[in-house]
């Protein structure tokens, strides 16, 4: 039997720096950092001092005291509760074609944690668009953002994603924000999965963002919705699409277009979405 405990108490940053660049070599910089306020805020204002073509980078820390989920909500971490950290990427894509990237990256960090995750690795899953959820309760957040690199228009953008994993504290969590919250523990707890330490998760999802966003132009053009749909955790289901805490639209999920958007089936027809949150509908 393969020993399924997951340590969750962080090696010390320069630690795992070290680690992750012996086992990464594709990045150009890794850091990693105790304290900071938000690993994609560091990584933006680089890029806005850097020339392009220096990326990828990755930048962690252990705690970030104004880590930002999407809509611009705090992320709650405790220091060695959380894995918090961004990559950085310089991406040559028509700037419509941007907003993709967020279905793509939460895609990119679901395949990543699969690969960990051992028999249970389909119970891993994405809430649309970039969520990564455990049976039906929140494992990950993902963050994209991105910013003009400087000079010619055809030195592209620097796109900065921030990944958030809860290693543990799935129950306090889940009683504090009023809604399912799952842990890497629970995964490892209940997949079957080997054991696995803090820098085989940065390592696998960072590698799996590599890829997937060095693939994005041609995904999009062509397989991008068949391949979401491997990890698509809504499709078929009953979903409310909500806009400032308001149902804006309700219908059934059917999986995503090539950009990305989001497929709902209404009663009026089938809506792309592109900006909301997305609910399950309990039907009667």
């Amino acid at each position: 039997m393969p020993d399924l405990a997951f340590s969750a108490d962080l090696p010390a940053p320069e630690i795992l720096a070290s680690a992750l660049s012996d086992r990464l070599a594709a990045f150009r910089r890794i850091d990693w950092t105790a304290v900071t306020g938000s690993t994609n805020a560091d990584l933006l204002a680089r890029a806005r001092a850097a020339a392009p073509g220096q990326k990828p980078w990755l930048l962690g820390a252990h705690q970030q005291e104004s880590g930002r989920g999407r809509a611009g909500r705090p992320w709650k971490n405790r220091a060695g509760a959380t894995l918090m950290f961004s990559c950085a990427f310089d991406v040559h894509l028509p700037v419509a074609s941007l907003a993709a990237l967020s279905p793509l990256a939460g895609m990119a960090a679901c395949e990543g944690l699969r690969v960990l995750a051992g028999p249970g690795a389909s119970r891993l899953g994405v809430k649309w668009p970039n969520d990564v959820q455990w049976r039906e309760a929140k494992l990950a957040g993902v963050l994209v953002e991105s910013v003009r690199n400087a000079g010619r228009p055809e030195t592209g953008h620097t796109v900065v994603v921030g990944v958030g994993v809860n290693l543990r504290d799935a129950a306090e969590l889940s009683l504090a924000l009023q809604r399912p919250v799952a842990d890497w523990t629970q995964v490892a707890a209940q997949s079957g999965a080997p054991g696995a330490e803090p820098a085989d998760l940065v390592c696998a999802i960072a590698s799996a963002l590599h890829a997937a966003i060095g693939q994005a132009q041609e995904l999009i053009a062509d397989g991008f919705a068949a391949r979401y749909a491997r990890v698509d955790a809504l499709a078929g289901r009953a979903v409310n699409v909500l806009d400032q805490g308001s149902v804006v639209h309700s219908g059934v999920a059917q999986g995503i277009d090539e950009q990305g958007r989001l497929r709902v089936a209404t009663s009026s027809g089938t809506l792309p979405i592109t900006v909301g949150e997305i609910s399950i509908r309990q039907q009667a």
